[in-house]
């Protein structure tokens, strides 16, 4: 896929919060909730405090070999997970739910922004060795969220009756007809068989949903040296137990979310509240809340029960029945992985900005947080279509009207807009202001009244005159409408609904090749892809 590539400021693009837009200019006002800066600085001094931190790199080496057993690895990843058992080693991570069939195409995105920093921290600082992970969100349990993905903007929906975590959830013969269905979509396409036939020998029937993602993840980006890591395990689990026993006894980290939210500045969202407790217990085909009592202990919506003797027993007993929510899920993460930089979306930074103060209770280094990159990818007859209408595709990111508005404003024969004849009545009512309050001064304010109703009144011909124009300019209407809603379905970014196939059957690994090869690293800027 030969293509060019432009980037531009995220504010730009009319899609991101008011948060992500003043940390990304380094607002004073955020720098409170933030250990390093996005910069090169910053991962050195991120790489000096994990220095510090007693990361258990063979128990991280040990389990990812015995993960990746069953698993095709490249030289690459061998050679990056012999590294991690290095001092000097560390690692750059994104972490994803096991959305089945890779969800929507930003999961492409983050692993391969992770991958690409790594490459140029290397280059930059060639005495360290960095590796890209991708870590699996498998325990949780939103099916809705999850289950889910659209091609070409069209929905397609995984209806099964599994339950729990969906990362243990297996490919039923529902989803194998989901992607039979989704296949005959894809197939049409020049590379559509080659990424089905993947997807099939992937989402095998029986295979659970966190083996299938890791078998996908692995075949396609095993060559760039990705490492994925499976947080459920009984390994990882143990050395999180003092984190877990923490929270069970004292409840640590909703009083220092609750103590950051209210020091958050008032104009931002707060995103994440958590809850009094922060973890889950998980067990077979359930994933359910644990909540403190006056006894001890109870699982949300089970019949299942613990002492504080009980509960501790079953902690060291079975650590891996214990999941943390979105509170402290990116503590266990920061635990076990030697990590100084993670990369997430939006929502993401937002709320990984209030858990600074939880990271601190526990003395586990907050890493540098990196706003993944993002693409919108346009094809070349997309660019085509938008020339001929008179824009440019990076035009498409305003609102359907406004352009609308400008294309009818510019293209019409006739007069549309009023401000001459605005300026002329501003003229009038300024004189008559004057004479009436020559006469009597009281007969000014009334004056004034009548001018802005009447400017009022153009105002609104002028907005049915453009109006009643557009009814001339529907042929465009409908090209318009239709390539913004190719560009930007259902309203959004192309990145936030679309899935990854389509892409890939169009242009096979080179569609891979070329988002890689349009990666930034610090950047942080929106890139625009047209095909060449």
């Amino acid at each position: 896929m030969n293509a060019t590539s432009t980037a531009i400021a995220y504010g730009e693009t009319g899609f991101y919060s008011r948060m992500i837009l003043d940390y990304l200019q380094g607002s004073d006002e955020l720098t409170p909730f933030y250990t390093h800066p996005v910069s090169a600085d910053g991962i050195k001094a991120a790489i000096e405090q994990r220095r510090l931190f007693p990361t258990d790199r063979k128990l991280l080496v040990d389990t990812l070999q015995k993960h990746y057993a069953a698993q095709s690895c490249t030289n690459q990843q061998q050679l990056n997970i012999g590294l991690l058992s290095n001092h000097n080693c560390f690692t750059i991570t994104t972490a994803h739910q096991p959305n089945i069939f890779t969800g929507h195409l930003y999961f492409i995105y983050k692993i391969l922004h992770a991958i690409k920093l790594c490459e140029k921290l290397k280059a930059g600082m060639p005495e360290n060795d960095f590796v890209p992970v991708y870590y699996m969100g498998s325990e949780d349990a939103d099916l809705e969220e999850l289950g889910h993905i659209y091609i070409n903007g069209v929905k397609h929906e995984w209806k099964t009756n599994q339950t729990g975590a969906v990362g243990r959830m297996k490919v039923d013969k529902a989803l194998v007809q989901m992607l039979d269905t989704v296949a005959g979509e894809i197939t049409v396409h020049p590379f559509g068989k080659e990424i089905i036939d993947q997807m099939k020998a992937c989402y095998t029937e029986g295979t659970t949903i966190e083996q299938a993602t890791f078998k996908l993840v692995n075949a396609m980006f095993g060559e760039y040296g990705l490492i994925v890591l499976l947080p459920d395990d009984t390994d990882y689990k143990r050395a999180f137990i003092p984190v877990v026993k923490k929270e069970l006894e004292a409840q640590f980290s909703h009083p220092i979310v609750a103590a950051t939210a209210v020091k958050f500045p008032k104009q931002y969202k707060v995103q994440a509240g958590g809850r009094e407790l922060n973890m889950f217990y998980l067990k077979d085909d359930s994933r359910d809340r644990i909540e403190k009592t006056a006894d001890g202990f109870k699982i949300v919506d089970t019949e299942i029960s613990f002492s504080q003797a009980e509960i501790l027993n079953e902690l060291e007993r079975y650590p891996e029945r214990f999941s943390p929510n979105v509170i402290l899920r990116p503590v266990f993460q920061e635990m076990i992985l030697p990590n100084i930089a993670f990369i997430g979306g939006g929502g993401e930074i937002a709320y990984w900005l209030e858990l600074k103060e939880v990271f601190a209770a526990v003395n586990v280094p907050f890493p540098v947080l990196v706003l993944r990159n993002s693409f919108l990818l346009a094809e070349k007859k997309h660019a085509e279509k938008a020339r001929a209408l008179g824009f440019s595709v990076i035009d498409l990111f305003k609102a359907e009207n406004d352009l609308l508005n400008v294309l009818v404003k510019r293209d019409s024969e006739v007069q549309l807009n009023l401000e001459k004849e605005k300026q002329e009545i501003r003229a009038f009512y300024a004189g008559l202001h004057k004479t009436a309050g020559a006469v009597d001064s009281t007969l000014q304010p009334h004056t004034e009244a009548l001018g802005k109703l009447a400017l009022r009144k153009i105002e609104a011909l002028e907005k049915k005159m453009l109006r009643a124009e557009k009814k001339k300019f529907e042929a465009q209407q409908r090209q318009l409408h239709k390539l913004k809603s190719q560009l930007f379905p259902h309203n959004n970014l192309q990145e936030r609904i679309e899935n990854f196939m389509p892409f890939y059957a169009k242009w096979g690994k080179d569609f891979i090749k070329t988002i890689y090869n349009n990666s930034l690293g610090f950047e942080q800027e929106f890139v625009f892809l047209e095909e060449a």
